[in-house]
C-alpha cells in the first residue's frame, strides 16, 4: 500500500508536521512526490518509520537514529531484536514501579503493612535497569559477571537509610568536585575529599574495595564518553580532574 503524509500520520499516530520534519532533515524521505505535489510513502518507508519510532521510544536522538539507519552495517531484523530486548527491560522496570505503586495504594487505603524495603523496591530496580542499559556490557567485560551481579544484589538489598546515604554521597561528591576545580589542584583538600566521597559511594555497590579497581574505574570514566558526560556536567574537564584526584588519593 501507499500512503500520503496524512494517512501515514494517522496510521502511525504521529503528526503530519513530524513527518514533514523527518523529510526535511533527511531521516524519512517519501518514496516519491505525485503529480499533485503530495508526498507518497511505500512499504520501505513504513518499515523505516517503525524503526524510527522504536528508537524514539527509547529516547534516542534524531541525529543518532539517522546515523544508525544510514549506516552500511544496519540490519533491520537485528535492530528489531534489539528493540525487543530494550522494550522487555523497560517493561520489567515499569512492572516493578507499578507493583510499588499498587502496594503503596494498598497501604494507604487498607492500612496494609508495607516495609521500607518494599517502598523503594521499584526505584532501586529502575537504578539497576538504567545502569544495565547504559553501562552493563562494558562493566561486565571489565569486572566480570559475578562482580556485576553481586553489585546489583547489594542495590536490591539497600535499606531506605542506605539509599538516602548513597544519594547524599553523590551530592557531596559533585559539590566538592565543583569547588575543587576552582583551585585546579587535584591533590588539594577539596579534591581529595571528593575522591574519598567517591570511594564511600563505591563501597555501597562493591563487595570489596581495592585501590587498583578504583583507579581502573576512574580511567574508564575518562575513556568512555557517557561517563565523561555524566561527570563533566559539573564543569568541563571534571572527569579528568576527578581521575587525577583519585590517582593521588589511592597512593
Amino acid at each position: 500500500m501507499e500512503y500520503t503524509v496524512q494517512t501515514l500520520g494517522q496510521l502511525a499516530g504521529i503528526s503530519t508536521r513530524t513527518l514533514r520534519y523527518y523529510d526535511e532533515i533527511g531521516l524519512l524521505k517519501p518514496a516519491r512526490i505525485n503529480s499533485s505535489g503530495y508526498r507518497i510513502y511505500g512499504a520501505t518507508e513504513v518499515n523505516r518509520l517503525q524503526q524510527i519510532l522504536f528508537y524514539r521510544e527509547l529516547d534516542v536522538s534524531l541525529d543518532t537514529i539517522k546515523a544508525i539507519l544510514t549506516s552500511p552495517t544496519f540490519d533491520g531484523t537485528t535492530a528489531l531484536k534489539q528493540h525487543r530486548e530494550k522494550l522487555l527491560e523497560k517493561r520489567a522496570q515499569l512492572d516493578a514501579l507499578i507493583n510499588n505503586v499498587d502496594k503503596s495504594i494498598e497501604h494507604t487505603e487498607r492500612k496494609a503493612n508495607m516495609t521500607d524495603k518494599e517502598k523503594f523496591e521499584g526505584f532501586k530496580q529502575k537504578l539497576i535497569d538504567e545502569n544495565e542499559e547504559k553501562y552493563g556490557k562494558e562493566i561486565r567485560k571489565k569486572y566480570g559477571e559475578n562482580a556485576v551481579s553481586s553489585s546489583n544484589a547489594k542495590v536490591k538489598n539497600m535499606t531506605k537509610e542506605q539509599y538516602a546515604e548513597v544519594q547524599k554521597l553523590e551530592e557531596q561528591l559533585f559539590t566538592n568536585l565543583k569547588a575543587a576545580m576552582k583551585s585546579g589542584d587535584p591533590a588539594g583538600e577539596l579534591a581529595q575529599k571528593a575522591a574519598d566521597y567517591h570511594k564511600q559511594w563505591l563501597c555501597f555497590y562493591w563487595d570489596q574495595y581495592s585501590k587498583e579497581a578504583h583507579a581502573g574505574l576512574a580511567e574508564m570514566y575518562v575513556a568512555d564518553e557517557r561517563f565523561t558526560a555524566y561527570y563533566d556536567k559539573v564543569h568541563p574537564g571534571a572527569t579528568k580532574f576527578l581521575r587525577d584526584a583519585i590517582v593521588i588519593y589511592i597512593k
